[in-house]
């Protein structure tokens, strides 16, 4: 369930497009007036005022919130403004770009392929192809290491089936496959990216229980009790763990983000931003189940300003 409000009443993309032009003008930016506006619009509404606001003015809104906005809060802006598949395509070449690719840079393209609709992650290598000179594929595959190429490729490619139809029959025959792949130490078996890569989210589920009640063990656990490729291994625990609990998983993000010495603000709105129209609501909820927790005074005690405002915002909270 998503967290924002959108009103009641909403002005039309024009009106939306002249507050924002108003609060870049003068001294200083009317950063309230920003949050007001765009913290408050659905993905759909978003696009239409970026349309309105080229249209009306000749520049693009991005551009503008670049040149007025600075520090955490101008990336949670832009990242929240931009096209969704445009956003995560941007994310994923981020990861690709880098020199040295650690496993858990690679966790957000794991994040981004198996927490998405079918049709997002179409749209996404569609921007990918549109936004740079090779495939999001082709970029895997030329800058990635064997196997995590392997199976970075099988589910960026993967096209799911989004019904909640599932056969159990067929889910305590692969839980089989996939035992017998892990008994063999063989994590980058054919079957075990077939299965992962391939089958509806509500099928894996069913095939996750069949394998607990088969094996006596979660299929996370025996993975992460199978010798070999540490790497692998930790990016197979993060891709059933996102298929399985998605909450879970962004909850979990939230809390790194914010324990420890100092704050990851990068990864705090990556994930309060990716989730804000699809399921923030389940990830607060399963924030105070695994905590015992507030996830927004968690965040309000841990970040300031308007980054804080707009973050808090996007959660649907009173500012």
């Amino acid at each position: 369930m998503a967290t924002i409000r959108v009103p009641d009443e909403v002005p039309s993309p024009a009106q939306d497009s002249e507050t924002l032009n108003k609060a870049f003008r003068g001294w200083g930016t009317d950063e309230k007036a920003i949050i007001r506006v765009l913290g408050k619009r659905n993905e759909g509404q978003r696009k239409r005022i970026r349309e309105s606001y080229r249209e009306v003015y000749g520049k693009d809104l991005i551009d503008d919130l670049s040149s007025e906005l600075s520090g955490d809060f101008k990336k949670a802006v832009i990242l929240w403004t931009k096209d969704p598949a445009e956003r995560d395509a941007r994310l994923a070449n981020k990861v690709l770009n880098e020199k040295k690719k650690t496993i858990e840079k690679l966790k957000i393209i794991v994040e981004i392929f198996c927490t998405s609709s079918p049709n997002h992650l179409v749209a996404v290598r569609k921007a990918y192809c549109s936004l740079y000179d090779s495939s999001l594929e082709e970029h895997i595959a030329s800058s990635v290491p064997f196997p995590l190429a392997k199976l970075l490729v099988t589910l960026a490619t993967s096209f799911r089936y989004d019904k909640d139809k599932v056969d159990k029959e067929v889910a305590t025959i692969e839980a089989g496959m996939l035992h017998e792949a892990i008994a063999k130490k063989q994590l980058d078996h054919d079957h075990v990216l077939y299965i992962l890569g391939t089958r509806s989210i509500y099928q894996l589920r069913t095939t996750f229980v069949a394998y607990k009640q088969s094996y006596g063990n979660t299929l996370d656990k025996d993975v992460d009790g199978c010798p070999g490729d540490a790497d692998l291994r930790s990016l197979l625990q993060m891709v059933i763990l996102c298929i399985e609990f998605p909450e879970k998983h962004f909850a979990k993000v939230v809390r790194d983000s914010i324990e420890g010495f100092g704050t990851d603000e990068d990864s705090l709105t990556r994930a309060i931003v990716m989730r804000a129209e699809i399921d923030l609501m389940k990830v607060r909820g399963e924030y105070f189940n695994m905590y015992n927790a507030s996830m927004d005074n968690a965040i309000i005690g841990d970040v300031s300003g308007d980054y804080k405002d707009f973050l808090l915002t996007l959660l649907g909270s009173k500012i």
